[in-house]
Formats: C-alpha cells, structure tokens, sequence
C-alpha cells in the first residue's frame, strides 16, 4: 500500500498528514521545528511503513530549511510545491475557504496533491552536499546583485531631486552609481554646493583612493567642470539634509558591493572544488556566475 506525506510548514511548528493511495487519511499531528520535532516525524513516517528501500514521498511548502534537510536523506523523495498550486488544488475540491477545517488542511491537500499528481511534480534533485552549498551561495550572490541594484536605484531616484549632475557623469558609466569611483565622490561631495568647491586635486585623490589608475585626470577634469556648471539647486538646508541622506544611502550601497565581491568570489572557488567543474566550465560561455544561477 503506497502511502503519501503533506508538511504545511510554518515558523514555529508543522502540520503533518499522511493518506494512503485510496484517500484516506492515516495520520495528522503537529511537531515543532525543532530535533524532537523532526524525530517525531521520521517516527511517524517509520511507524507507517518508511524504510530505506521504500520510503514515503513526502510534499511540502519550501525547498529549504531544517526540516527539509532532516526528510531529504537517502532515496526519500522531497517534492516543494508552490502555495499557489496548493491553493488551487484546494479550490477544485472544496468551496470552504477556511484553514483550520481539518477535511481542507494544507498538510492533507499536500499529500492529496502527490496521491493524484505526483507525477506532474518533480522532486527536490539528489545533489551532493558540495553541490547543495554552492547552490546557496549562488542564490546568496543573486540575492546581493539584486538587493545592490535596489539601492543604488533609491539613490538614482534622490539624486534627480537635487543633484542631477552626478547623475549625468557616473550613471551612464558601465557599473552606473555602483562604481567604486561613483561612490567614493559622492561620499566626498555628497551636495552639488561641496562638490562645487572640489579641486581637481581633491578630484584625482578621491579617484585614487577608490582604485583608479588610468584616465584619472581627465575623468577629474571632466568632473570638475561638470559638478561647476550651473543648473538649478534646492534651498540650502534642503540640500544639506538630502544630502546627510545620501550619506546614508551609501554606507547601505557599499556594504552590498562589498557583500556582492565576496560572494561572488566564494561561489567561484566554492565551484572549483566540484568534480565536474572542469567539465561544467569547459562550454564556451558559460562561467561559474552562469553556471551556477542556471543549475
């Protein structure tokens, strides 16, 4: 007799159903999302026929976490389906919408869903613990891209609002406001009234010390003449408080560079390190950020 687990997973504890192939509902309980908890589960499952050779598929809402790790071990299969197909799986069978009815639980519609469907959803894949780590730091790394462009993006928008010249020089630069040399100026001149009053040696040493080598003095003439040019300007006090904004807009964007560089830099050795890297990074094209984002 086949038999089919659902886990409504949540923060602090997990609803657990188990149905055997005719639909009828074996067992219900609720473990906490701790040891004792996922002891009790792998009980459970033990106590209605799971062993090695024959373990019981288990559905559940997320493909990370605790639990998830403590259930995706040996041939078990670990099926993460979204919440919106559960939700929908609970419409076409029920015009009650609430949760707590124990005939329409999430944890029994997880386990209905692999009775009648399981063969429309596929499994979490049977990687290995080194491939598993590099999967997380790969999405740490898209993570930290996307949380970066989010801020240097609030900082596009409060510079059109008071210091469009910066805007014109560092944005249409490969690397927009995110640069190293972006950065470091507007922290220098963080309102067009301090950035006015730069030298172009104040310019060359502020390019120097975010890293810059080549094209220093005329990318500092250029800016000079730029940051001096006359445009239109909010009122002081507005400028000066924008730009304490700014200020602090900065600190957040140079944590997530920094975050991003390391990331990055720990996917690629973390890659190298697998057995089939050099196989993997042998098409043309495809690099550890790629190959990693697509695996």
């Amino acid at each position: 007799m086949k038999i089919f687990c659902g886990i409504d997973w949540s923060e602090q504890h997990h609803e657990v159903a188990l149905i055997d192939e005719a639909g009828t509902l074996l067992a219900r309980c609720r473990i906490t999302d701790e040891a004792a908890g996922h002891a009790q589960l792998l009980d459970l499952l033990a106590e209605h026929g799971d062993t090695s050779s024959q373990p019981i598929p288990v559905a559940i809402k997320t493909s990370r976490g605790l639990l998830v790790a403590a259930l995706h071990t040996g041939r078990r299969q670990v099926f993460a389906i979204n919440p919106l197909a559960v939700a929908r799986y609970r419409d076409r069978h029920t015009v009650s919408r609430s949760k707590s009815d124990p005939g329409d639980a999430l944890a029994l519609a997880l386990a209905h869903i692999l009775r009648t469907d399981m063969h429309r959803h596929r499994p979490l894949p049977a990687d290995s613990d080194k491939a598993r780590a590099i999967t997380v730091l790969a999405r740490a790394q898209q993570d930290a891209v996307w949380n970066r462009q989010q801020i240097a993006n609030q900082i596009r928008s409060l510079l059109r609002e008071y210091y469009p010249a910066a805007l014109d020089d560092f944005h249409t630069r490969k690397g927009g406001l995110s640069r190293p040399d972006a950065r470091k100026v507007l922290t220098t001149a963080p309102t067009p009234e301090q950035a006015a009053r730069l030298t172009l040696s104040q310019l060359r040493a502020a390019l120097k010390r975010a890293g810059r080598s080549r094209n220093i003095d005329t990318d500092a003439r250029q800016l000079h003449t730029l940051f001096r040019t006359p445009r239109p300007r909010q009122p002081a006090a507005v400028e000066r408080a924008t730009g304490q904004q700014l200020l602090a807009l900065l600190i957040q964007l140079d944590a997530a560079c920094q975050a991003t560089d390391d990331l990055t830099t720990a996917v690629a050795e973390h890659l190298h390190t697998h057995p089939d890297a050099e196989i993997l990074l042998s098409f043309p094209g495809l690099g550890p950020q790629l190959l990693t984002l697509n695996a």
